[in-house]
């Protein structure tokens, strides 16, 4: 691989944007391995959290732009690891409820996931990975964690 300026090398921005490249490989083949989406993942995760949800809401929540929703909901629907069905409640909206498949898909992929995140932070000491999470969290601007953005 060729070498990279020094001025790059040592700025966190350029780092944190490799680091992405990265990680974002890893989850991507962890789950095409496992016949999934990051758009599953996050979806799959609210509805065990929060319980069901209208697909607006579900967008909302997982930070999933409208166009794409659907398309993700559809997928899940397929599957079996969600059912959609008329809102009693609202006429024109669809709720979506997990389904036992789909907490079995979600306990499977939550492996996969702590196989990426061990095999990404694995120079790491525990407490180091601890201190990691907290310093991301702590940088990550609060309004930057509800734009749509892709992966899990």
């Amino acid at each position: 691989m060729d070498e990279i300026p020094q001025r790059l090398a040592v700025k966190p921005s350029w780092l944190i944007t490799q680091l992405a490249v990265h990680v974002r490989r890893l989850v991507s083949d962890g789950f095409t391995a496992a016949g999934a989406r990051g758009y599953h993942y996050r979806i799959l995760a609210a509805l065990h959290e929060f319980g069901p949800a209208s697909q607006a809401q579900l967008g909302r929540r997982c930070r999933i732009d409208r166009s794409d929703i659907v398309a993700a909901v559809n997928e899940l629907v397929e599957q079996g690891h969600v059912d959609r069905t008329p809102d009693p409640e609202h006429g024109r909206r669809n709720r979506v409820t997990l389904t036992r498949d789909g907490v079995r898909q979600l306990r499977y992929m939550d492996g996969v996931l702590d196989q990426v995140q061990d095999e990404l932070l694995k120079s790491l000491s525990a407490e180091e990975r601890q201190t990691l999470t907290r310093l991301l969290q702590q940088v990550l601007p609060t309004t930057n964690r509800s734009d749509p953005v892709r992966g899990h």
